[in-house]
This record gives C-alpha cells, sequence and structure tokens, in this order.
C-alpha cells in the first residue's frame, strides 16, 4: 500500500504529465477542399472555414439547362464535404485543459479524504490504546 507522500507524488506526476500533453497537443488545422463534377466544368472550394469559397463553372455547362446545373452543383458540393476531413481526423479533440482541472480536483478531494480517514484512524487507534 502507498505512503501518503508516494501518493502524493505520483498523482503529482500524473498532473505534470497531463500538463505536458495540453501544452503538446495543437488542434488540427482544416484545410480546403475541392469537390468537381460534370468531368471537372464544375469545381465547388470549400475554404478552412468549411465554407464555401469559390465555384467555377465552365460556361459550357450553362447550356445543359438549370436541372443539371442544380444537380451538378449538389455533386461538386457533396465531393468537396466529403473530402473536407478524413473520418479518423473528424474525431472531436478532448478539452485537455478541462480534463486536467477534473483531474486535479478529483485527486485533492481524494487527498483530503484519505487524510481524514487516517487521521479518524489514528485516533481511533489512540482510543484503543488508552483503554488497553
Amino acid at each position: 500500500m502507498l505512503g501518503e507522500s508516494a501518493l502524493e507524488e505520483q498523482l503529482a506526476q500524473a498532473r505534470a504529465a497531463l500538463r505536458e500533453v495540453s501544452r503538446t497537443v495543437t488542434p488540427r488545422e482544416r484545410v480546403e477542399s475541392v469537390g468537381e463534377a460534370d468531368d471537372g466544368r464544375i469545381r465547388v472550394t470549400l475554404g478552412t472555414d468549411g465554407r464555401v469559397s469559390a465555384v467555377d463553372l465552365d460556361p459550357r455547362v450553362l447550356r445543359e439547362g438549370a436541372e443539371h446545373l442544380a444537380e451538378e452543383l449538389r455533386r461538386a458540393v457533396n465531393a468537396a464535404l466529403d473530402g473536407r476531413d478524413d473520418p479518423a481526423a473528424a474525431e472531436p479533440m478532448p478539452d485537455l485543459a478541462a480534463m486536467t482541472a477534473t483531474v486535479e480536483r478529483l485527486q485533492d478531494q481524494g487527498l483530503r479524504q484519505m487524510r481524514e480517514i487516517s487521521q479518524a484512524i489514528s485516533e481511533t487507534m489512540r482510543k484503543i490504546q488508552q483503554r488497553s
């Protein structure tokens, strides 16, 4: 069983490791994504903010009619959205600062409770010894 000072040392090391990870992890940067349709005659670019930053149309595509244009624009936008992030990168980044704060709070509470329990045991042992 760990003594109180050994436990405090391990907790301090865990906190330091969490703080270090928090400093070294950087959020992934978004990059532009381009989707094409109608054999490249329609190109839609999504900016780093995830919004459409450009729509490039070959003038020949306008001759195909409104329905064709609408359908191909939809395909180009969806292609750009599909290419925006790979599925693994789409996972949210955990809030390491919040995790660190929670771990520190829980560790402080645990140590305080351990001291209270230790004091209660010592007090009980002292009373038992006095009765003997």
